[in-house]
């Protein structure tokens, strides 16, 4: 039996179901997102109550970060032994088991374990609850269901570290973090009791090809050239928001207005979710990635010429065109994927795009400190002084003045040594011989 004809024969989802899945994947979604984000409320709080150093501080992010992305496939595969029900149900309970042990720290070692056990049950968030919605929700409906669980995710980004930062003006930060780490408990029981049983898939042939349902055409290559524009669309992002600032400076924005503009990309970005999922549905997912990528090309080549005013209002346009990396998992499980192969697909895309984010946290978790520009029109930037308390570069090492910080008299042997070889050459090679 085909691929196509088996899909054919999936047993039918009720209305019921549909609504279930989308309210179970689009609540864990905004809790799990939140959880992620609140970590970056608590990474001040925590610095000023234990001391630690800025690497300690990246060590803990990493702790959440990369055992949330290295464990995404493993949570796949439990939920195909153990059902999505349980796995997603109990790495939510674990999330929130995290933050109550974090609440309960007494120093550093234990925030690490703390943040350790969340990262593991966030891991089964992403690959599981995206699965759920594809398999609820068929054809181009899929693409507005997911773009919806896709916009929870963001409202969770945002409700969840203002709530712990209202909470943090009228409590300590201990049972703030272990109320938010006891909503997931009860989060975690409502999943398990709402979420749909649907009949196990079946597993697909070894020899069996992915293929497109409309045109039955093979598409050996579609996922990793997908994952290649996901990776390319997430550097262009972090370098369009890392320069956006200087850009909008040179152009004679001020401070706040540099903090709004930041907030217009964002909110462009929320909306965007939505807004490409729906035009997926209605032009296709092709012609969606097309117009998204020549989109944001265009924009991001204009800000360099459109005046301040201009390019605030095209900034919320742009948020919009450069969420087209939130695009692409609803293309995989849309066309590239049928239902049956969702979860895999899934698990495969959030496990690379967080490893990645991962390893980028990683190597710059030492990064930090403030960078003197001068700006000049039209545009040009020139970097006039850095200054980092983490900065390898030591101006007491760097000089021969009399305030050194190290022994002169080190020096000449140190010149000594390096002319051994010359004069072992000078006296069997040279000249005289």
């Amino acid at each position: 039996m085909t691929a196509v004809a088996e899909h054919a024969s999936d047993t039918p989802v009720t209305k019921a179901d549909e609504r279930r899945a989308a309210g179970v994947a689009c609540g864990a979604h905004a809790l799990h997102d939140g959880y992620t984000d609140l970590i970056y409320i608590m990474l001040p709080i925590w610095q000023a109550e234990f001391g630690l150093s800025y690497a300690a501080l990246g060590l803990l992010r990493s702790c959440f970060s990369g055992t949330m992305a290295g464990l995404q496939i493993p949570s796949g595969l439990l939920s195909e032994r153990w059902g999505v029900p349980l796995v997603l149900a109990g790495g939510t309970a674990l999330s929130g088991i995290g933050y109550l042990v974090a609440g309960a720290s007494v120093g550093f070692p234990m925030l690490v374990m703390a943040l350790l056990i969340g990262g593991t049950g966030s891991s089964v968030q992403h690959p599981l609850a995206s699965a759920l919605v594809a398999r609820a929700f068929a054809g181009a409906r899929s693409l507005k269901a997911l773009g919806t669980y896709n916009f929870a995710g963001d409202i969770g980004k945002m409700t969840v570290p203002a709530l712990a930062s209202l909470m943090l003006v009228v409590m300590p930060w201990q049972p703030t973090v272990a109320i938010l780490g006891g909503a997931g408990l009860v989060a975690a029981a409502a999943i398990y009791i709402l979420i749909p049983r649907f009949p196990a898939e079946a597993v697909a042939p070894k020899e069996a090809k992915t293929q497109i349902a409309a045109g039955g055409r093979t598409t050996t290559f579609a996922f990793p050239v997908l994952l290649s524009i996901g990776m390319i669309d997430s550097a262009t992002r972090m370098a369009f928001l890392t320069f956006l600032p200087f850009l909008l400076i040179s152009k004679g924005a001020s401070l706040p207005t540099v903090g709004l503009a930041l907030t217009l990309v964002f909110a462009g970005g929320a909306v965007g979710k939505l807004v490409c999922a729906f035009i997926g549905a209605r032009i296709g997912v092709i012609a969606t990635v097309c117009l998204t990528e020549g989109l944001t090309t265009a924009l991001i080549l204009g800000m360099l010429k459109l005046p301040l005013e201009a390019a605030l209002v095209a900034l919320p346009i742009i948020g919009i065109a450069l969420i087209v990396i939130s695009v692409i998992p609803l293309i995989i499980a849309a066309t590239v994927v049928f239902r049956r192969f969702s979860r895999t697909a899934y698990r495969r895309w959030y496990a690379a795009q967080s490893k990645l984010n991962a390893f980028m946290a990683e190597t710059q978790r030492a990064v930090t400190g403030e960078v003197r520009m001068r700006f000049e029109p039209p545009g040009l930037m020139t970097i006039e002084g850095r200054k980092s308390p983490l900065a390898l570069y030591d101006h007491g090492l760097a000089t021969y003045d009399a305030d050194d910080t190290f022994n002169h008299e080190d020096a000449e042997g140190f010149v000594r040594l390096w002319g051994l070889g010359l004069q072992t050459w000078a006296a069997r090679q040279g000249a005289k011989n």
